[in-house]
């Protein structure tokens, strides 16, 4: 009799170790899944590598009391390391001026790290930090640089996307964008446009995902 009731509660708890074992493996499954989806939408939207083209303003802050809007340009190249994470770099064309006062044209070269916060949907937003190097036109005068800035994009169709961006960079001269040496303000950068990043690449990626 005792014999029987063992046997029947080791039947017991091998029946429940087993429900328990197959339900965590079907969760584990399933957060698998859902994982390999998410990176397999990245590339139903987007690619490996992407143009990116921005046009909008650019405002200084200096030590000239008042500054105007002006424009700028930038074409740049992203690498995606993962779908969460891409190196960036980019080219920009842009003028400062100041009323009738002073114009100047300048350019700059970026360097970012770009961490997007939902990749798997046509809905992006967007965060990047970096550094650069700034110069003046004939390269007058030059300055290193760090720069950060935030944005959206929205896919509009596979494989292009229409972005918003704001950009504060921070200039390590105090007289390069405005050529005064006050000592009152450093140099610094207001940017925000307007732009499209076009993807290509990444079906040998997508492949693999679609194959697990």
């Amino acid at each position: 009799m005792y014999d029987f009731q063992i046997e029947s509660y080791s039947f017991k708890y091998s029946n429940d170790f087993s429900f328990f074992n197959s339900a965590f493996s079907q969760e584990t499954d399933e957060k698998s899944e859902r994982s390999i989806n998410h990176r397999y939408a990245f590339f139903d939207y987007r690619g490996s590598n992407a143009v990116a083209l921005v046009g909008g303003y650019v405002m200084m802050e200096s030590d000239y009391p008042e500054s105007e809007f002006d424009l700028y340009f930038r074409i740049g190249y992203k690498y995606h390391i993962t779908s969460y994470l891409n190196i960036n770099v980019s080219y920009s064309k842009y003028n400062v001026t100041v009323n009738d006062v002073y114009s100047e044209g300048f350019m700059s070269f970026d360097l970012n790290l770009e961490i997007l916060f939902s990749p798997h949907t046509k809905f992006l937003p967007f965060l990047y930090v970096g550094g650069g190097y700034n110069a003046s036109n004939y390269y007058v005068s030059t300055a290193a640089k760090a720069q950060g800035g935030c944005g959206f994009e929205i896919i509009v169709t596979k494989g292009i996307g229409l972005k918003l961006i704001g950009e504060y960079n921070y200039m390590f001269a105090d007289d390069h964008l405005d050529g005064l040496i006050a000592n009152e303000t450093i140099d610094t950068l207001l940017r925000g446009g307007l732009g499209l990043n076009l993807y290509f690449g990444g079906k040998k990626k997508r492949k693999l995902y679609v194959e697990k």
